[in-house]
């Protein structure tokens, strides 16, 4: 069982890069792109919208959201355009994981503009 679930692990990991490699092809389409992109930002982020820590809704979008956002991602895409990809994105596997700092830096706002939010309601209410 635990073989298996690595296996599905590291071929989820080959989508996200061939996904990374995809949205930058000019064969797919925009939606397509905007979305993938999304998709490896997030998957790629160094930094989680639900942070770990926090019990059971924290791997909530390691397990779910990310997997299912690729899931979606690779429907959108031309099944020819994918098998390129996926041959270039095992290439890539032995690089090393890209980070994406853009993303990290929309999800540290993302917290920021939420803390500060609620610090400006809870001295407006004092």
């Amino acid at each position: 069982m635990i073989a298996g679930l690595k296996l599905r692990a590291r071929r989820l990991k080959t989508e996200t890069y061939a996904l990374m490699l995809a949205y930058r092809d000019p064969r797919v389409p925009w939606g397509a792109r905007v979305f993938a992109a999304c998709v490896v930002a997030y998957a790629f982020s160094p930094i989680d919208l639900i942070p770990d820590f926090i019990p059971i809704i924290g791997y909530l979008d390691d397990l779910i959201l990310v997997p299912l956002g690729i899931v979606l991602a690779l429907k959108m895409i031309p099944a020819p355009v994918m098998a390129e990809c996926r041959i270039r994105a095992k290439e890539l596997e032995s690089a090393g994981k890209p980070i994406n700092r853009i993303a990290a830096a929309v999800i540290i706002m993302v917290w920021l503009f939420t803390a500060a939010l609620a610090i400006w309601l809870v001295m407006r209410k004092t």
